[in-house]
């Protein structure tokens, strides 16, 4: 992994990432914000009770591509781990919902999917 690929990495940012379909086997791609926090990178969204197709897709198969398409354009090998331990993602989501300006915490905790994301690279 080169510098500006890792100075990238190193702020929260939109991307994409594309899955493979749980059900057809093809790709599924999306626009998602990933979070850095102290150099571990997660990806949430908004709480709602309805399970998301990306995460579905990512419990299926956790190997997905994480595309850079700002500043810098990569396409990264990654893994996704579902974080389910109410603890961790509390203390995550925190972060996530500060960096919203959100004040929903425990609708988010609930509600909200999150993924810690490993690079293959890295």
């Amino acid at each position: 992994m080169d510098d500006a690929i890792r100075q990238a990495l190193g702020h929260s940012q939109t991307i994409d990432i594309m899955t493979t379909g749980r059900k057809t086997g093809l790709p599924r791609r999306i626009e998602i914000v990933v979070f850095n926090f102290d150099g571990r990178l997660y990806i949430s969204g908004r709480p709602s009770p309805r399970r998301r197709s990306w995460l579905a897709n990512l419990d299926a198969n956790p190997a997905f591509t994480l595309h850079l398409k700002r500043t810098v354009r990569a396409d990264l090998p990654a893994t996704a781990r579902e974080i389910t331990d109410p603890d961790e993602r509390r203390a995550i989501l925190g972060r996530v919902a500060g960096a919203w300006r959100r004040t929903d915490l425990d609708a988010m905790v609930a509600y909200s999917p999150l993924v810690e994301v490993t690079i293959s690279d890295a």
